[in-house]
């Protein structure tokens, strides 16, 4: 059996093409669940759930995708957990091949694939569909060099969950601190880029701002622990600024974008993008609230959450 987890926060009609996609699955011989966990949406997604009949709709009060997921596995009866996003639809093959990997491969632990994004039109891409589809969801090189993958397309053995235990808070970046708990236990991620979800890219700044606002929070957090962080921190953040330059052959060579036209939005998009970050990074060194920014998750939380001193 394989258990399929969904964490959601106010997106019932992205949720119901997540659930269509997984209940038009083909290939696979094992049956599966699908648990979708509900994070303090404005109003439950019990009808985006019933459409798809078998589908369990629990809710997990506590905010954050990480508490949301550990719901989930709590009442989880596979053997393996499959993880994806709300916003997310998988490729047609992708709970077959995540049977496929675990059955062929029995020393086989946990499982990372490819996240794509989506285009409303092919032929013209957005601007943030452009940039996203270059430097968004870079699973196989998070695995390489981070030693974790997304939660969004996500596989692993229960017992290996059961082994490294719950998915942090909204106060971290969840994947990566699960991904590199599960290293130190000894416990290797692998790509595989034949497990196939897609994502939309994000239809405004504004969004992709939120994103980075909790990314280089929960990055904050971490290194300011460290001594010395102050000149560590004023380096990185010089060095984002700067990167844009360094990520042209990036774009340049990338076999995911058609054309000139995607090139030069994914340029555009990457300078707007990193001057973002930095300025971030900056407001954070000089005093703004990491805990207020990580907490955008579900903005119910942000009054829960401590102020940085």
């Amino acid at each position: 059996m394989i258990s399929v987890i969904i964490p959601h926060l106010d997106q019932p009609e992205l949720l119901r093409s997540c659930l269509a996609s997984l209940t038009s699955q083909t290939g696979l011989r094992q049956p599966f669940e699908l648990i979708v966990v509900d994070n303090g949406s404005k109003e439950l997604p019990v009808n985006a759930c019933a459409a798809y009949p078998g589908t369990s709709l629990l809710s997990e009060p506590v905010p954050g995708p990480g508490p949301a997921r550990n719901r989930g596995v709590s009442h989880a009866t596979g053997d393996i957990l499959a993880f994806i996003d709300a916003d997310c639809t998988a490729d047609s093959h992708w709970l077959s091949e995540i049977e496929r990997q675990f059955e062929t491969d029995g020393s086989l632990n946990i499982l990372g694939g490819d996240v794509r994004i989506s285009y409303e039109n092919s032929e013209r891409p957005t601007l943030l569909e452009a940039y996203e589809t270059v430097f968004a969801y870079r699973m196989k090189e998070y695995i390489a060099k981070q030693g974790f993958t997304g939660t969004g397309n996500l596989a692993m053995r229960a017992s290996v969950f059961a082994a490294v235990g719950l998915f942090g808070g909204i106060d971290i970046a969840e994947d990566r601190d699960w991904g590199q708990r599960a290293l130190s236990k000894g416990y290797r991620t692998r790509y595989c880029p034949e497990m196939i979800v897609f994502h939309p890219a994000r239809k405004s700044f504004s969004e992709l701002a939120r994103k980075w606002q909790r990314h280089t929070a929960h990055d904050f957090a971490r290194i300011r622990a460290m001594r010395g962080w102050w000149p560590r921190w004023i380096i990185r953040t010089a060095a984002i600024a700067l990167s844009p330059a360094a990520e042209m052959f990036r774009i340049a060579a990338s076999d995911r974008l058609d054309g000139l036209r995607a090139r030069m939005l994914a340029f555009v998009g990457v300078v707007l993008v990193r001057c973002y970050r930095a300025a971030i990074m900056l407001s954070l060194a000089f005093g703004a609230s990491s805990a207020r920014m990580s907490g955008r998750w579900n903005p119910a939380s942000i009054s829960a959450l401590p102020r940085d001193g």
